[in-house]
């Protein structure tokens, strides 16, 4: 089901039901789900995905179905201005609002009560991958700022490109490359000077999941006693956040305190995304999200999913 959310667009739900499945179609994705079922009782706990820049419900399906088949309900709250539909504000402007959206989403689910009937929303986990993992650390109780994410890039732009500037364009390895940096910088340089501390916290959330996040803009510190039990994914060919800016940074900071749900030697960006959009041929999302060639989706992707039910599990069952 979908229900609307604050300031506008929608939270998609998907829960246990006893109702028959039919296909559904949602853009370029073939799906199948019992629309608007009946509600059936699941493990009582909630799980909040928090989609990437410019992403959708639909690419996280195939993880919503199996955290429904293992007793969960599913909200996926749409990012206002860093969504499929409106993408007008990536980045650190969406990354503020983005930990009030996934307590909103919260606040919605609890607010339909044949929902709210069978949960108990003082233990929820929460999902979130690439911008949606940015999501995650904040509520894990990470504190970042624009001014972190400004000077990592003024640092290590060369190396971590596509963290710094998105989708707009990528270095080739010619005589651009120079004027691109050099304009990049300036632009970053101009819009995040802003040294304010960043974070966001819901005592609700007791467990969270960080695939491929951005994570530079972090201080680690802020991390190595995660506010909540803490899962990584780490895709070890992301060129769209590279690993060891990110990810690792994390993982080197909250060790022990945190842990590895699965690490992909030959995992890429796009590995979070399941079903796998349609990717313009020749496109910098193509270059950034497609799989590299020794990534076997149809194996490593169901793994993964199965992994992160566990950790759920796991780490929500024993939450105070």
């Amino acid at each position: 089901m979908q229900l609307p959310q604050p300031g506008g667009g929608l939270v998609t739900v998907f829960y246990p039901s006893s109702d028959p499945e039919m296909p559904a179609i949602q853009g370029p994705f073939k799906l199948s789900w019992a629309a608007n079922g009946r509600v059936s009782k699941g493990n009582e706990h909630l799980v909040v995905i928090s989609h990437g820049s410019g992403g959708s419900p639909w690419v996280h399906a195939d993880l919503a179905r199996v955290l429904v088949h293992r007793g969960f309900t599913v909200a996926l709250p749409q990012h206002a201005g860093d969504n499929y539909l409106d993408p007008s504000e990536p980045g650190p402007g969406s990354w503020i609002k983005r930990p009030i959206e996934v307590s909103q989403s919260i606040d919605v689910v609890a607010g339909s009560q044949s929902l709210a009937a069978n949960l108990r929303l003082d233990s929820v986990g929460l999902f979130g991958g690439s911008a949606g993992g940015h999501t995650a650390l904040s509520m894990a109780g990470g504190k970042w700022s624009k001014t972190r994410f400004r000077n990592h890039c003024e640092e290590h732009i060369r190396d971590d490109f596509s963290s710094c500037v998105g989708f707009f364009t990528l270095l080739n390895g010619d005589w651009m490359d120079g004027p691109k940096i050099w304009l990049a910088k300036a632009v970053i340089a101009a819009r995040f000077s802003d040294d304010a501390i960043q974070g966001g916290f819901d005592p609700r959330v007791k467990s969270v999941v960080a695939m491929v996040p951005f994570a530079a803009d972090f201080d680690p510190a802020s991390l190595k006693q995660p506010a909540t039990a803490l899962g990584l994914v780490i895709a070890e060919k992301d060129i769209n956040q590279v690993p060891r800016f990110h990810a690792g940074a994390i993982l080197s900071a909250c060790e022990p305190r945190c842990e590895v749900v699965m690490r992909l030697p030959e995992g890429g960006h796009g590995s979070m995304l399941s079903p796998m959009p349609p990717l313009e041929i020749g496109s910098v999302a193509q270059r950034l999200l497609r799989d590299p060639p020794n990534f076997d989706r149809g194996q490593l992707v169901p793994a993964l999913n199965s992994r992160i039910a566990d950790f759920f599990l796991r780490t929500l069952a024993s939450a105070p």
